[in-house]
């Protein structure tokens, strides 16, 4: 990764998702012990929730900082892609 692609949210995207990694260990740890279904079922949907907010959060500032309104054939291409994983 170069620096042109580390962005003032980076570091709170990155503590999102240790955070998420953190519930996810938990998780095994519930599924492992034989914890009820419905326990893990509702942990595994926090996990879910909090990687797809992480992802939504660097996507919307890659768009907002890196696409400009200057912006070439490449860079609209490029926001096509990425887009797809909203």
């Amino acid at each position: 990764m170069t620096n042109d692609h580390v962005h003032a949210s980076h570091p709170k995207i990155s503590a999102r998702l240790k955070r998420a990694e953190g519930h996810l260990r938990a998780v095994i740890a519930m599924i492992e012990a034989g914890r009820p279904c419905l326990d893990i079922a509702q942990q595994l949907q926090a996990v879910e929730s909090a990687v797809a907010n992480a992802k939504r959060s660097l996507i919307h500032d890659h768009m907002d900082h890196c696409l400009d309104a200057d912006s070439s054939e490449t860079d609209r291409a490029e926001l096509r892609a990425i887009s797809r994983y909203l």
